[in-house]
């Protein structure tokens, strides 16, 4: 998807846009650069961006008339999906209103629970099947290994920049997984209750969903000014 940080170039580009929803059918680029009183090139060149951007479509040419038809563009009807996204406020309300329900620490462990354990199910793990779940930087996280490097690699890949395994005994017990990134950072500094127990929640599930020995005792936020720790656990039979 094109776009140019110039706020002028936004500008002109809004105002194409502006004239092609407000016309009554589709406009030639000739019609367009008379509207605005700019030069077709002008034009032109915001068209190519807002085609790319699915914000405007080529539209039929009328073929009736002799020589060659200009072409044609109008408004894609919909949204605008290049407008801009408020997750963050969507995040805030949704944790603001599980922190003012009953023992919300426990509730949203069991939602991170929940999503955990259906996150777990594209990764490695959850069946003989290994099938992969996609990082940003092209790669995948397939392939056996152990649970808790299984869970460093999910970690990993909800951006939580988690460092190997710290195996405190030679039996694989006791381990520590350290996080150097909070995805959610603004909203675990202001209300840690919710937010915190909700990333204990997404470990033990997806552990549990891998049929994995192990399971997250207990997640310390902060233990550090720039790192949380995550106390793996042998996970009790029947558990």
């Amino acid at each position: 998807m094109r776009s140019d940080p110039r706020p002028a170039a936004a500008g002109r580009r809004h105002d194409v846009l502006r004239v092609l929803k407000a016309a009554n059918g589709p406009r030639s680029i000739t019609q367009i650069a008379t509207s605005l009183g700019v030069h077709p090139n002008t034009v032109r060149f915001h068209l190519d961006t807002l085609v790319e951007n699915g914000q405007v479509e080529r539209a039929p040419s009328d073929r009736d008339r002799p020589g060659r038809p200009p072409s044609l563009f109008r408004a894609r009807r919909g949204m605008d999906r290049t407008g801009p996204r408020h997750y963050r406020l969507l995040a805030e309300i949704l944790a603001e209103n599980l922190a003012a329900e009953p023992d919300p620490g426990a509730r949203a462990v069991a939602a991170g629970h929940a999503w955990g354990r259906g996150l777990a199910a594209a990764t490695p793990g959850a069946s003989s099947e290994q099938r992969p779940v996609g990082r940003g930087d092209g790669g995948d996280i397939t392939g056996p290994a152990e649970p808790a490097e299984r869970l460093v690699r999910l970690l990993d890949y909800l951006g939580f920049a988690p460092d190997p395994p710290d195996t405190a005994t030679s039996a694989g017990a006791d381990l520590r997984v350290g996080l150097r990134h909070c995805p959610f950072l603004d909203l675990a500094e202001t209300m840690a209750r919710v937010v915190c127990p909700i990333h204990l929640g997404v470990m033990r599930g997806a552990l549990e969903a891998w049929a994995a020995p192990l399971t997250v005792d207990r997640l310390e936020p902060f233990a550090e000014p720039d790192l949380c720790l995550a106390h793996l656990v042998p996970a009790r039979a029947g558990s």
